[in-house]
């Protein structure tokens, strides 16, 4: 294997244009990372605060950085936003590495030496502080963990938690008091290999949530040298070997079967993102994968308990030019309010985010240059990404965790950076527009960003996030934006479907028109964000419709809904079953 094959992630078939260069040469990104602070009438500014500190969550997360390079050192790790304790305040887990030595002896698997690297629950407390439950909870965890998948698995009314990572997952069954019970070999979803993000969703609409598991690459600790003769870098992952992902089908009695090859889902990725939605709405759930330096997949759900891959066809699989990228973080979400769920997938530096606008008939368009998100973001590296509507205006925002994954590539390319700040682009409903630089302090600060989780952590109607960096601590950011927008929250309780309602399509009508959103907690990158939907109602103070369409086939519809609440909507005894959504 040549050195030109294997050497650093930061080489890339990409050439760097001359618009590039003219955006260099303005110091629209300077060394330091600053960002301009000019807004522009369209982009109406947010606010977060880093309330990290006040709010009592103390998490730095294990990364060791070797002298070898081992890839898995500058991956990261995941959060996620639930209520482990049903009392209505969501509370966060975290996802913490491990200790491992220089050189690390093939075959070995790191572990949790100390309390260090212990994984993190953290249960907010009625005066809106947390406080660390983690050995009471029995979640401490083994080995070196990156992401978490959450859901209600066997619908008893409690979340569950599974923990992916190197070398094996672990699957906490939750008690029904925020205590956990690892139920791995009990379930069968123990896997194997490299694990990195990880969803829930019910594939055949069963009832019960199947779980799917991606895999990155075929990886040990080979000492590979990587990077030019001087300067030694991570692996670009075209040195690994694919390897498919595990899909576990809920058997109901607390087990699962392992089925990837048999529904069409065995194909081999580099898989780092995973993101759910019923994308050409005939009522069952698509998947689309992230993967890192190869075609994106997104896999159709026939409806028959089988999937077809459509990325190539679709249009979503490469980008504008036909190039393959750094597919890492991913958000499936209907942006443009025209009831199509839309996708967001982030890359490295040298790339652009790419923006697939959905056309329906299972058609997408390449739309980062249109939509303005592939001249903000050239020169950045994005992970984790999640539309939000962070104003409650009615149209969905993109906040996203940005930072390379090589710690040396100032060296070699002295505009791009290792450390980033965060980036929220506002959706005006014609395009997105770059209002970090106006929404706060922390949008200055350098950051390596890698997962993040969203959810109304304080039930206030806006939207807050909680970041975790690689080797570095956590960032709860608390939404304080000023506006005078209303908004409504959804806590589905499934009974015919699962009782998450997970899969659920809500629509939302306001003066203004219609909004979707796709019920999920898998988006992103390794995380796992708040299952309820929120939507922004702008200045209406009432919502004239919502419909729920149920993964069960059940529609229900509730009108003249009162804005400013969270709502818990239970799903009706059949009766009506829902049209297509197209």
């Amino acid at each position: 294997m040549n050195l030109e094959h294997i050497r650093g992630r930061w080489i890339r078939s990409v050439t760097v244009c001359c618009a590039m260069l003219s955006i260099i040469a303005m110091g629209a990104f300077a060394q330091t990372g600053a960002r301009a602070t000019a807004p522009t009438s369209e982009g109406q500014p947010g606010k977060f605060v880093d309330i990290t500190q006040a709010v009592g969550i103390h998490f730095l997360h294990q990364a060791p950085h070797t002298s070898k390079k081992y890839l898995i050192e500058t991956m990261g790790s995941g959060v996620g936003l639930f209520d482990c304790d049903n009392d209505g305040r969501l509370d966060i887990f975290l996802v913490n590495g491990a200790p491992f030595s220089d050189p690390t002896l093939k075959g070995t698997i790191p572990q949790k030496a100390g309390s260090d690297s212990w994984n993190r629950m953290y249960r907010q407390k009625k005066d809106g502080t947390f406080e660390d439950v983690t050995e009471k909870a029995g979640l401490q965890g083994v080995g070196y963990g990156m992401g978490v998948a959450i859901a209600d698995y066997d619908n008893d009314g409690y979340e569950d938690i599974y923990v992916t990572g190197y070398g094996g997952n672990h699957l906490y069954h939750n008690n029904g008091n925020c205590t956990f019970t690892d139920v791995t070999v009990k379930a069968g979803v123990g896997g194997s290999g490299w694990s990195s993000s990880a969803a829930w969703a019910d594939l055949d609409r069963d009832g019960l949530l199947d779980l799917v598991v991606l895999r990155y690459v075929q990886w040990d600790w080979d000492d590979l040298w990587c990077g030019s003769p001087d300067n030694r870098g991570y692996c670009h992952p075209d040195v690994f070997q694919p390897i498919s992902m595990l899909v576990y089908h809920n058997e109901g009695n607390g087990r699962f079967k392992e089925v990837a090859e048999k529904v069409g889902l065995g194909k081999p990725a580099k898989a780092l993102g995973i993101a759910i939605a019923d994308c050409d709405g005939d009522g069952w759930p698509d998947i689309f994968v992230a993967n890192d330096s190869m075609v994106e997949f997104l896999f159709h759900n026939r409806g028959d308990g089988t999937f077809e891959e459509v990325g190539l066809q679709s249009g979503a699989a490469v980008d504008g030019d036909g190039r393959t990228y750094a597919g890492m973080g991913v958000d499936f979400s209907d942006y443009d309010n025209d009831g199509r769920p839309d996708l967001v997938v982030t890359d490295l530096a040298n790339q652009m985010y790419s923006i697939y606008h959905n056309e329906g008939g299972l058609q997408f368009d390449y739309a980062s240059y249109k939509t303005g998100i592939g001249a903000m973001t050239r020169l950045h590296s994005g992970w984790s990404v999640r539309f939000i509507d962070y104003d409650n205006d009615g149209w969905k925002d993109l906040l996203i965790a940005q930072g390379h994954d090589l710690d040396t590539v100032e060296k070699s390319y002295p505009q791009l950076h290792y450390r980033e700040p965060m980036l929220l682009a506002r959706n005006t409903g014609k395009r997105f527009v770059d209002v970090s630089a106006v929404s706060g302090s922390i949008f200055h600060e350098a950051w390596v960003g890698r997962g993040m989780a969203i959810g109304d952590i304080d039930n206030d109607g806006r939207m807050d996030a909680v970041v975790t960096t690689n080797g570095g601590p956590v960032h709860v950011l608390h939404n304080e934006t000023e506006t005078s927008n209303h908004w409504l929250t959804l806590k589905l309780v499934g009974h015919k479907s699962n009782r998450d309602g997970l899969g659920s399509v809500v629509k939302v009508v306001t003066s203004k028109g219609p909004q979707w959103v796709s019920v999920t907690t898998a988006s992103g990158y390794l995380s796992a964000s708040d299952p309820r939907a929120h939507f922004g109602l702008g200045s209406d103070t009432v919502a004239t419709r919502v419909e729920i369409h149920w993964p069960s086939g059940i529609l229900q519809a509730l009108t003249n809904v009162a804005a400013d609440q969270i709502l818990e909507v239970s799903e009706p005894a059949p009766q009506s079953t829902a049209p297509s959504q197209k």
